[in-house]
């Protein structure tokens, strides 16, 4: 039984763990990956209808997005950003394209020029990262006078059901906890942006628990934090899990898996 990541903002969060899992995952996730394939498309379909030379996908992955984005009129480079090296390695063989360009990156520290780039795109991505303020102070910067970023994070009540399951077993740190929208503007003001801000309400649903779980695991989202339980879970441990999981299976038979969705157009004054 897998377990999951927990974000608070300005947390200590392992990097090169979070790599490491990551990079794991990179040949089963495009296999399990439909709420991130739904939650791209819909910040896709936000891009303002202009051209942007250079782009960046911040958190790339395999690699998918970014070959959309080369495919738009004027874009001359894009720069699939990742700090997974497993994700680049998997994006390079997948996607050999000139207009491509695949290098590692820490979103709280760009390798990119001040305003060097017109777009930056990031989905389901700065969630797993430390300081969201960093993040948008660095964005602000490589962005060119006038330049945008489209960004879809992770808000608090991602995958309640499955924390609330989990605390009818134990104290320990199992879930995902991001911070909320309010934090998450004002990350985004400070740094200088004009911010609008919507979100969502998405819900995956499953049979059985273990679907979940072994979702979540093909995607790479395991837990790095402190306050995470040591050792494996045993079946006693799992049976109390799924029996606190099941008060909220619904009256078609199906268990749920809320995701809180923040979507972010970000634009840098010119």
């Amino acid at each position: 039984m897998s377990q999951y990541f927990e974000s608070n903002g300005q947390q200590s969060v392992n990097k090169e763990d979070v790599a490491r899992s990551f990079s794991q995952a990179a040949a089963t996730y495009d296999q399990v990956a439909a709420l991130q394939r739904q939650v791209a498309e819909s910040l896709l379909n936000r891009i303002p209808d202009r051209a942007f030379t250079n782009i960046v996908d911040l958190g790339c992955g395999t690699g998918v997005v970014a070959a959309q984005l080369a495919q738009r009129a004027g874009t001359e480079r894009v720069f699939g950003l990742d700090i997974a090296e497993g994700m680049l390695e998997f994006s390079r063989q997948q996607y050999p394209q000139p207009s491509l360009q695949w290098c590692g990156a820490d979103a709280e520290n760009l390798p990119l020029q001040n305003d060097s780039v017109d777009l930056v795109f990031s989905s389901l991505a700065v969630q797993w990262c430390a300081d969201f303020q960093q993040v948008c102070n660095e964005i602000l910067r490589v962005l060119k006078p006038g330049g945008y970023c489209l960004l879809a994070t992770l808000g608090p009540e991602t995958l309640h059901e499955l924390r609330s399951a989990w605390q009818q077993v134990d104290g320990y740190v199992h879930v995902n906890r991001f911070i909320g929208v309010e934090r998450v503007t004002k990350a985004a003001m400070k740094a200088g942006f004009n911010c609008e801000c919507w979100q969502e309400k998405v819900v995956m649903r499953y049979q059985e628990l273990r679907q979940l779980t072994a979702e979540l695991k093909a995607l790479g989202a395991h837990n790095v934090n402190s306050g995470r339980p040591k050792g494996l879970t045993g079946r006693q441990r799992i049976e109390k899990l799924k029996a606190g999981y099941e008060i909220f299976r619904d009256a078609d038979g199906w268990l749920p898996a809320s995701y809180d969705v923040y979507y972010l157009c970000l634009e840098k004054p010119a």
